[in-house]
């Protein structure tokens, strides 16, 4: 191979690697969509609602610690729904 044929080679190797950069950088798609957060997936639940409310009071409050109680039986389960 003469030395004119390699450096015609490594010019067009250069020429498409330069090409491909540009083809990247310039990427005109449109950016996706963010991903929906969790709450928004959720359906609607009032016991998050009153734990919020809870969440700011200083004062003990019997509905709060109704809703603290089932918040718990939901996380950790029922006695009876273990195996």
């Amino acid at each position: 191979m003469s030395r004119s044929a390699r450096i015609a080679g490594v010019a067009l190797a250069g020429g498409l690697l330069m090409a491909t950069a540009i083809a990247i950088a310039v990427d005109e798609r449109k950016p996706a969509a963010p991903l929906p957060s969790p709450t928004d997936l959720a359906p609607y639940d009032p016991l998050r609602d009153e734990l919020a409310r809870c969440r700011t009071l200083t004062m003990p409050d019997s509905g709060c610690d109704a809703a603290w109680e089932e918040h718990r039986r939901r996380f950790l389960g029922r006695e009876d729904d273990r195996p």
